[in-house]
């Protein structure tokens, strides 16, 4: 198998992992606003459902069955013969999407003999030659193979979680295994920040909990915009769209737009 080294992707494209090791905690919402609210500031964004609930593709509106999809390209690559991401792309609301399918299940049991399996994404995203400013990925909400495949392979993770003491649980125990991949497999890797969803200030716990996690993390790795609960968000999944595409007055579109204001700024001068 072809190796690469980690300066090989193309220059100034960041890889970003959105990942939270628990359901419901609009890890999907977020990666897939966050990227349109990017394409509307005039970005090149690829987006790359690593779930096997496909639910990012989905709520592009594109089938859950599609053929070839992140899964094949895996499996080809895995077994030395070099896959081409831009070979599956899916176009939807001006957005390029690598989609998922319900074969990504298995796939790490299919792979479990296979030498370097977990550097088989960063080897795909190394050979992308269009010029892509950004590319988001949207994990598993759980530590397996596939998360830590979106993890080798990114700058930098983004965490969205509700601000509950269930989910900031989940954030301590994702860190200590962040630690054992920077140690072994990508030291370069950063918390970019983590992005509360459906927050109500009004909510002592959701107060506490954002205390908790600046005491832990410091204040600067908390986006200052908090994603309230708006239904126009279901809505534009169930439709097959971006929020902006589906109503670009909604409050769910004033947050993600100002939390894409807030990502730029992040990337200032790198």
């Amino acid at each position: 198998m072809e190796k690469h080294s980690a300066g090989d992707t193309a220059a100034g494209m960041k890889i970003i992992s959105i990942v939270i090791q628990k359901g419901g905690s609009g890890k999907t919402t977020t990666t897939l606003n966050l990227a349109a609210a990017l394409r509307d500031q005039g970005k090149r964004v690829m987006l790359i459902d690593l779930d096997p609930q496909s639910n990012l593709t989905q709520s592009l509106g594109i089938g859950d069955e599609v053929e070839p999809n992140i899964y094949h390209a895996l499996r080809q690559e895995a077994f030395e013969q070099a896959a081409v991401l831009e070979d599956l792309v899916q176009h939807c609301c001006g957005l390029d999407l690598v989609p998922s399918s319900i074969e990504l299940a298995g796939v790490e049991l299919e792979l479990v003999s296979i030498y370097g399996r977990e550097q088989i994404l960063k080897q795909l995203l190394n050979r992308l030659p269009t010029p892509y400013d950004y590319v988001l990925i949207d994990c598993p909400p759980s530590m397996g193979m596939l998360t830590v495949n979106a993890l080798v392979a990114s700058d930098q993770f983004i965490m969205p979680l509700q601000a509950e003491f269930l989910p900031l649980k989940g954030v301590g125990s994702f860190m200590r295994h962040l630690e054992k991949i920077k140690k072994l497999m990508n030291p370069n890797i950063s918390l970019l920040g983590f992005v509360l969803t459906k927050y109500d200030h009004r909510k002592t716990m959701n107060r506490n909990v954002l205390e908790k996690l600046k005491e832990a993390y410091g204040e600067d790795k908390i986006f200052p915009t908090f994603i309230r609960t708006n239904i126009a968000l279901v809505n534009a999944q169930e439709k097959g769209m971006d929020i902006f595409t589906f109503d670009k007055h909604s409050n769910g579109a004033k947050d993600y737009g100002q939390l894409a204001q807030e990502f730029l700024a992040k990337f200032k001068g790198s």
